[in-house]
């Protein structure tokens, strides 16, 4: 008896441990993970090319005022080219001020550019609509964008609105840029490079690939308690077969951002607030 009363103490102490460092301590941070994307189709003026790829802020969960003036403050150190957000930036369960998400994310620098399409926690959307523009940020829900860069031949980004919140056909939130690439007449000059932003991974499986070159999503915070059973179980609809780090997907690749705040527990374990920074380069 006392062999089993002192077996359960330790499984207690350990489990607790493991939630208050869960909790107060893996939370905390900022992890910045570089990855290096090669396509061929890329020509010299576009060669190093930096993205920076914000997603799941979920403000107020975990990432305060002056936790996102860190964030912006080291993607300024970067100098990129582009900053994309790819969803839930507010979070409709959570108290937020606008100004003060206004504030930071309008200190963002990008030289070409800063693009951000809504998650399925972006709501009131008119909340959220408002702190993109007000911000700087392009919102490209359902659209495209053309992005020059010392050539007359463009990068194409477009983006596509939470398949969750906005449960439309996905041939209609691509249809603008189905027309312009279907339109495109043989001397027309084309783009070189496109991407793609959306919320939910999973969704890729809808799409024809042939038109993306690279995909950029989140949602799935990488499970958060990055632990293999833990993690599957916590994985949320919509990111439940794409919810790692990388994906190649015939001539596709599919990054997720593991994320920056949490969803519903605030919680993470070997899975620290991190945002994504990319280099393209054709070689």
């Amino acid at each position: 008896m006392k062999k089993f009363l002192i077996i359960v103490v330790i499984i207690f102490i350990f489990f607790s441990c493991c939630f208050l460092y869960s909790r107060f301590i893996a939370t905390r941070g900022l992890k910045i993970k570089e990855y290096k994307v090669v396509n061929n189709k890329i020509i010299n003026e576009y060669h190093g090319l930096k993205i920076i790829h914000l997603s799941d802020i979920h403000y107020n969960s975990i990432i305060s005022s002056k936790q996102l003036e860190n964030i912006t403050n080291q993607i300024n150190e970067l100098k990129p080219d582009i900053v994309v957000i790819t969803g839930d930036l507010i979070d409709e369960r959570i108290e937020y001020d606008k100004n003060e998400i206004i504030n930071q994310l309008s200190k963002i620098e990008a030289k070409l550019g800063k693009y951000a399409i809504s998650g399925n926690h972006d709501v009131p959307l008119e909340d959220y609509n408002y702190v993109i523009e007000k911000s700087g940020f392009k919102n490209i829900n359902n659209t495209y964008e053309l992005i020059y860069d010392g050539s007359n031949q463009p990068i194409i980004i477009s983006g596509m609105s939470s398949n969750i919140a906005d449960p439309k056909d996905i041939s209609i939130k691509t249809e603008q840029f189905d027309n312009y690439i279907s339109n495109l007449k043989n001397d027309d000059i084309k783009p070189i490079y496109s991407i793609l932003l959306m919320h939910e991974p999973d969704f890729v499986d809808n799409l024809d690939l042939n038109n993306y070159d690279l995909i950029l999503a989140g949602h799935s915070h990488k499970g958060q308690i990055n632990l293999p059973i833990i993690k599957k179980l916590a994985l949320p609809y919509g990111a439940l077969k794409y919810y790692d780090e990388h994906y190649k997907i015939n001539n596709t690749d599919l990054y997720i951002s593991s994320g920056l705040g949490t969803s519903k527990l605030k919680l993470r374990l070997f899975n620290r607030p991190s945002f994504n920074f990319y280099r393209i380069t054709n070689k």
